[in-house]
């Protein structure tokens, strides 16, 4: 168990708060979900023709869930992830603190984790869930993208196919470049490493970013003091962590960006409806959404959210300058995924991995 966060209670409490999905009969749902299972299916060829990238192992079969099971699946790997990290945090510290300290503080987290949980639960459509104990996993939310659908007003049978084009994609960037969930794992390792800070007072500083992101996605924004408007940034210290938080910031914003180009290049072929799917979703995210309020809140990246448009406009500026083939240079190595500051200059990227722009066969 993480001195941390107590992932179990934070599991039952983001069970206990997250809202119900919409109403719908035990017909719908089944429909739902067999549905969503043949979509990824469906998605799974025109994501490999497009992209160029290609798995050694056939995919596993995409898990359908609902908010509860979303949850618990990324309670654990978040406790998979991080639990080894305090440790190592903790073996550090001069003096062990007491079992109540520790019992109390970690409880207390895992509350205000379970409450960030469920809000989210509530929300997300996807993942590709990198860290669960059961290994890499595609992951589609049956309740959320049924309720976004309706709310929308689109072609059910078309935005489910074009969730999965999105989520699809990350399946294969992370099954065709093996190394890059050990990456993101070793990144967060290394930000730990490079903190100044004992578990204690970095518990202490994660409940009130948590405390600040709750009240702040529930609207209360005035109660989430300045460690939430900062998000993870406030955890910040020391140039190290800077320099780690900006890789991960690139690599993110690449996977992302990646998955909308992909979804923007195929969608008209095989969605009859994509351009109404693109308008409506691009205006729900504009506007109330409470996952971007969240997500920036959290992540500090109020300023830095440009990033994953960014992270689109790189990747079309890239394929434009040296086609797909030459893109996909990018997954070579952790040396040529791009920097934080080429995402806004792609030919920066390209001058710096293919030593100057030249076209490549699209």
């Amino acid at each position: 168990m993480s001195s941390m966060v107590d992932w179990e209670l934070a599991a039952v409490t983001g069970r206990r708060l997250v809202r119900p999905g919409p109403e719908t009969s035990l017909d719908e749902a089944a429909a739902a979900v067999a549905e969503l299972r043949v979509a990824a299916e469906r998605a799974e060829e025109p994501v490999r023709a497009l992209t160029r990238m290609h798995s050694d192992a056939p995919p596993k079969p995409v898990r359908v869930v609902d908010r509860l099971d979303w949850i618990d699946v990324n309670c654990a790997g978040m406790s998979a992830v991080l639990s080894p990290l305090v440790e190592r945090l903790q073996e550090r510290q001069d003096k062990a603190p007491g079992p109540l300290a520790l019992a109390l503080g970690s409880r207390a987290t895992g509350v205000q984790a379970g409450a960030v949980l469920a809000f989210v639960a509530a929300r997300v459509l996807g993942q590709y869930d990198v860290f669960g104990p059961s290994g890499g996993q595609l992951l589609l939310v049956a309740p959320n993208i049924v309720e976004a659908e309706r709310r929308m007003d689109v072609n059910p049978s078309d935005f489910r196919l074009w969730v999965c084009l999105h989520e699809v994609t990350h399946r294969l960037q992370f099954t065709a470049v093996p190394w890059l969930a050990e990456y993101m794992r070793a990144q967060i390792g290394e930000f730990v490493e490079a903190t100044d800070l004992d578990p204690d007072v970095l518990r202490d500083r994660l409940q009130t970013l948590l405390k600040g992101v709750v009240s702040s996605v529930r609207g209360s924004g005035a109660e989430a003091g300045d460690a939430a408007g900062e998000g993870i940034l406030a955890l910040v210290q020391n140039p190290e962590q800077r320099a780690v938080l900006d890789r991960l910031t690139a690599m993110m914003s690449l996977v992302e960006g990646h998955a909308e180009y992909v979804m923007d290049e195929v969608g008209p072929a095989v969605v009859p409806s994509v351009a109404t799917i693109r308008r409506r979703f691009s205006k729900r995210r504009k506007g109330t959404s409470p996952l971007d309020r969240l997500l920036r809140r959290l992540l500090g990246l109020d300023q830095k959210m440009k990033q994953y448009a960014d992270g689109r406009r790189f990747v079309s500026g890239v394929v434009a300058e040296v086609g797909m083939d030459g893109f996909n240079a990018v997954w070579a190595a952790p040396d040529t995924l791009p920097r934080k500051d080429e995402l806004a200059a792609p030919e920066d990227w390209v001058r710096r991995v293919h030593g100057r722009p030249h076209a490549i066969n699209a």
